[in-house]
């Protein structure tokens, strides 16, 4: 048994799972992956290595979550949310997959996808309406709502969310040399309202 109760999870080679938690079959979870107390994983969700999902965490079904992602705890994951390698989905983070949903009325062929590109963090209860790219590195502050697309480094804020900054690889707020405080790598703005990695 490794520290904090999690046991090797039967079917799943190297990756662990508390007791409490349920894996559904068919999922693929991958070596190093940890998933901590009251999670749900339901059949068809593949998830990478090295990835730790923290208590009450649900994924699935039909979901993709990559290598080394950290989801906090009370994030749900539902169908058509796609996580790359390396996203950080903070505590209580909401992902929607209908745009107008009704507890009478199934809707779920009108589900709408979401992708959430490499290294993408985002921040404790902020909302990801449906239908929608997250880009690679972005940062989505605690608490906004995005309803659009979001360019990769862009830091985002706010209700309805508005790129209010840029956020560099390493997660620092770039300045007006748009060089990394914590790394020195340097970037560029592209003239069509994104920035790029020198």
């Amino acid at each position: 048994m490794a520290a904090g109760g999690l046991r090797e999870l039967p079917g799943h080679p190297g990756a662990l799972a508390h007791e409490s938690s349920y894996v559904d079959s068919p999922a693929t979870i991958g070596a190093g992956t940890r998933i901590w107390h009251f999670c749900h994983i339901l059949p068809g969700t593949v998830i990478g290595r090295d990835c730790v999902l923290g208590q009450n965490v649900m994924a699935g079904p039909d979901v993709r979550i990559g290598d080394r992602c950290k989801i906090q705890n009370n994030v749900s994951i539902y169908k058509g949310v796609t996580l790359e390698d390396g996203v950080f989905c903070g505590p209580s983070a909401v992902f929607t997959n209908v745009n107008n949903p009704r507890a009478e009325i199934v809707r779920m062929d009108e589900a709408r996808p979401t992708l959430v590109r490499r290294g993408a963090s985002i921040g404790a209860n902020a909302t990801i309406v449906c239908g929608h790219v997250l880009g690679e590195y972005c940062f989505i502050a605690a608490g906004a709502v995005v309803t659009q697309d979001v360019p990769d480094f862009a830091m985002m804020a706010g209700v309805p969310a508005r790129r209010i900054g840029w956020m560099s690889r390493a997660g620092a707020r770039l300045g007006p040399g748009l060089v990394c405080p914590i790394d020195g790598s340097r970037y560029r703005e592209t003239g069509d309202g994104r920035l790029a990695a020198e």
